[in-house]
């Protein structure tokens, strides 16, 4: 498919509907219209599907919709599931990003559920004895833990776009904590990793070690594990809304636990009671056919790195009388990530608190330019000046280069419903079992250790250092796609660290450029290239040859073993939906029958 350049559309619908005008009568009609659901065919005869960690949270989600609910009502279900059988990955006392499509308004909206830091945060967060805390010191610490978004983006998304009942959105993850769920091989080979319990300290602490390692042993496969507290804290969210988890006892708990030392964090019953969610424009770029690639924006890199790899692949492809072997289309991809991560890591934070050049790093020109900027495999990548390849002012000396490595603690979910609504939710505590802090069921987050714990770099302020009511960058990029009709193409997303990024990205330049399927874009090695190596995932068919091509080329090639992405991705065929679920996890794609 060829994929010539790129036109910015950094807005929140799938399509272009209007074109501003002078004509007052023109701009009247527009407007009476823009009331209304546009004219046309408004049935939706794909069907609906889930694609998710945990085939347990898949049939929630399914049985929602069964009953009436839309993509919003199922991905409450499908969450709230995973909050129990996926405790290491995320749950309520973590936050998300949730890209929702309602087809009937042709409206995209960005439910920003990430974390904040508390109102006394400084950039001096991390500093320690005049030293920065070194990461597992930070993430083990109450100082890590972030007001958790989560259980308010459930609400904000639910009063928005929510077709079911609130309450009987909880119902199938009520009843497996009363009644046991058995534990998956993942969470019981998580548990019982001797290298993770090196420095998960989820048995030093008594309440984490009472629910997950009875006895002293860590829970075995299949163990029947049933969770009171989480039943009781989601019976009270399901009657009381978010006021229950925000205020009263269960705030308190959550403070409690934060506070607590070792290392104990400053959160206050005010920081839970002030938290909000923010509901932003998609972040979108558009390929000359026609496809739209939407994400969310600052402070997740979704919506920045995803139209910036894509462009920038399609700036360095052959032009049409050049002859190139295959392997010059891994090189590409390679050089488009090492780019766009560079830009990412200089120029990604909360844009509520500091500049964020979010539509220039995807701006057409710009990757143009950056694209020339293409470097010899074994040199250094370094962040662009988006100010001077647009003609104005410089910006590179704005901030100093932030490092900081996202940890996999994370899930993705997408779904289509019966009438062609898409949800795509990334959502996390941050590290496995986050900050290893449990309180009423559910584990704290550590999302704090997503900022710069070094508040300068070089002599400059990071963009991403803490401050007071921020929210740390993301990696997470849940992503739709739209095709050049302007109809729901793809929905993908993906768990792992700051390797979300190139996980994501396989996906859209496999099936986009390359003309996989679904499962197969999936099931091809992870290749991540931030910084000067290029991770590949040599245990999968076609990795060890990857990585040597690469090598060849003179890149500096580290091998990987055992990727932790979770990549579920929903494509829009018209013979209808082929779902694909990442199989290094333990998740499934699923129809509505």
């Amino acid at each position: 498919m060829a994929l010539a350049g790129m036109a910015l559309a950094a807005c929140a619908p799938a399509k272009d509907t209007t074109t501003a005008t002078a004509d007052a009568a023109r701009k009247a009609a527009e407007e009476a219209e823009a009331l209304s659901p546009p004219l046309g065919d408004l049935s939706w005869t794909k069907g609906a599907m889930v694609a998710a960690a945990n085939p347990l949270a898949v049939e929630a989600g399914l049985e929602v919709m069964r009953n009436g609910g839309n993509a919003i009502d199922a991905a409450i279900a499908v969450h709230a599931v995973l909050g129990l059988v996926e405790p290491e990955s995320s749950g309520i006392g973590g936050g998300a990003f949730l890209v929702y499509y309602d087809r009937a308004r042709d409206e995209l909206t960005v439910f920003d559920g990430r974390e904040m830091a508390p109102a006394s945060t400084t950039p001096e967060h991390f500093i320690k004895d005049g030293e920065v805390m070194g990461f597992i010191d930070a993430w083990q610490s109450g100082r890590s833990v972030g007001v958790p978004g989560q259980v308010a983006l459930y609400k904000t998304a639910h009063d928005a776009a929510g077709t079911g009942d609130w309450a009987a959105n909880f119902a199938p993850a009520i009843k497996l904590a009363e009644e046991g769920f058995p534990v998956s091989p993942k969470l019981a080979e998580t548990l019982a990793s001797e290298r993770l319990r090196s420095f998960i300290r989820l048995d030093d602490n008594p309440v984490t070690a009472a629910y997950f390692y009875p006895d002293g042993n860590p829970l075995p496969v299949g163990f029947v594990r049933d969770n009171p507290d989480y039943t009781a804290t989601l019976k009270a969210i399901a009657a009381e809304g978010p006021s229950a988890f925000y205020k009263g006892d269960i705030a308190a708990g959550i403070v409690a636990a934060t506070n607590e030392g070792p290392e104990g964090g400053n959160m206050t019953l005010e920081d839970l009671s002030n938290y909000t969610v923010q509901k932003r424009p998609a972040l979108c770029g558009t390929l000359p056919t026609g496809y739209r690639i939407c994400s969310a924006p600052p402070p997740s890199s979704g919506g920045i790195t995803q139209n910036a790899i894509m462009g920038l692949y399609d700036q360095m492809k052959p032009g049409p009388n050049m002859r190139v072997s295959e392997d010059y289309y891994l090189r590409i991809f390679v050089d488009a990530q090492r780019l766009a991560y560079a830009d990412r890591d200089h120029y990604v934070a909360d844009a509520d608190h500091v500049t964020v050049p979010a539509a220039d790093l995807i701006n057409p020109d710009y990757l143009k330019v950056r694209a020339t900027e293409a470097f010899a495999p074994e040199a250094h990548a370094t962040p662009g000046d988006p100010g001077v390849a647009l003609g104005r002012d410089p910006m590179i000396g704005m901030w100093g280069q932030d490092k900081t490595e996202h940890q996999p603690g994370t899930t993705h979910i997408s779904i289509i419903d019966t009438d062609g609504n898409a949800v795509a939710m990334t959502a996390t505590v941050e590290a496995a079992f986050g900050s290893s802090r449990m309180t009423h069921g559910f584990l704290l987050n550590n999302q704090l250790t997503d900022f710069s714990r070094a508040p300068t770099a070089g002599g400059q302020p990071v963009a991403n250092a803490p401050a007071a009511g921020k929210r740390p960058r993301s990696s997470m990029s849940p992503t739709l796609v739209f095709d050049a009709e302007g109809d729901l193409f793809m929905v993908t997303g993906s768990p792992g660290g700051n390797s979300i990024v190139a996980y994501v990205a396989k996906t859209l330049v496999g099936v986009l450029e390359w003309g996989l399927t679904a499962q197969e874009a999936v099931d091809r090695p992870n290749i991540i290239a931030r910084g000067d190596t290029v991770g590949v995932e040599v245990d999968r068919e076609g990795g060890p040859e990857s990585a040597e091509t690469l090598r060849n080329m003179g890149y500096t090639v580290e091998e990987r073993t055992g990727e932790n992405s979770g990549l579920h991705v929903i494509v829009v065929r018209d013979s209808g939906l082929e779902g694909a679920a990442d199989p290094r996890r333990e998740g499934i794609a699923k129809k509505l029958e």
